[in-house]
């Protein structure tokens, strides 16, 4: 069965618009804790989060208050850094996904540069490793990404959906059949196979035609649809769709 990985992010961004100031006070709402077990609640199959170094939404506090309460895997999306490192070797995280990171995008717009990141990135990536923490790497659906993840001995590429899930008409076919063709060869490589960004539940049908996915990872559609059935609600209903459009391949 293909798993489910909720990002929480976006629970912490609602936080953040009033309680920034004083994250410790006692009207601090919405509580993120109480966020990660709706969604274990609702079928989640592990906890993604984003600390960014603008501190935007998920701070490194709220990674170690999880870290600790949850009892389903942690995945701590990451970027390049010395300081993230350090909170990865600090907290111990299931998993640690290496994404790029722009102080002026609204979110993640695009895979990772794999192939300039270089020996620094695959010496990060057998830290972590070696740590215990499996890696996975944040990459557009290209044949040379996927080539240089492979070569950094990641265990796992989580695959850019975005430009699929923006995509319409044929362009959709043509995102789908890019990452078909990423899917199997990073599978090929011995890599596990992960997606996200843009996923809904209106495109997990045409999704559900790409090859070797193990998991995937949804953020803000299920926030979005959780401010009018719910949080756990919201997880349930993707867990459902996930496992209705997947069986029927």
């Amino acid at each position: 069965m293909i798993k489910l990985g909720v990002n929480i992010d976006h629970v912490a961004t609602l936080r953040q618009a009033r309680y920034r100031q004083d994250l410790t006070g006692p009207n601090v709402e919405p509580d993120v804790l109480a966020a990660a077990a709706a969604a274990i609640a609702g079928g989640a199959d592990s906890i993604t989060i984003h600390p960014r170094a603008d501190g935007r939404h998920i701070q490194q506090e709220d990674a170690r208050a999880l870290r600790a309460a949850i009892a389903v895997p942690l995945n701590l999306e990451m970027g390049a850094t010395a300081a993230m490192e350090s909170l990865a070797l600090e907290i111990s995280p299931a998993f640690a996904c290496i994404v790029p990171e722009l102080r002026e995008e609204v979110t993640t717009e695009g895979g990772l540069d794999v192939i300039g990141g270089g020996e620094p990135l695959s010496a990060m990536v057998t830290r972590l490793q070696d740590a215990g923490i499996l890696v996975s790497l944040f990459i557009d659906p290209d044949p040379e990404s996927v080539a240089a993840a492979i070569a950094t001995g990641a265990a796992m590429v989580e695959l850019h959906t975005g430009a699929f899930a923006n995509a319409i008409g044929s362009a959709r076919q043509q995102e789908r059949d890019r990452l078909a063709a990423a899917a199997s060869q990073a599978h090929s490589g011995g890599l596990q196979v992960n997606a996200g960004h843009g996923i809904q539940l209106a495109n997990l049908p045409e999704l559900a035609a790409v090859p070797h996915l193990a998991e995937l990872n949804i953020g803000h559609s299920i926030v979005s649809r959780a401010l009018f059935i719910g949080l756990e609600a919201a997880v349930r209903e993707m867990r459902q769709q996930i496992d209705a459009c997947f069986s029927e391949k």
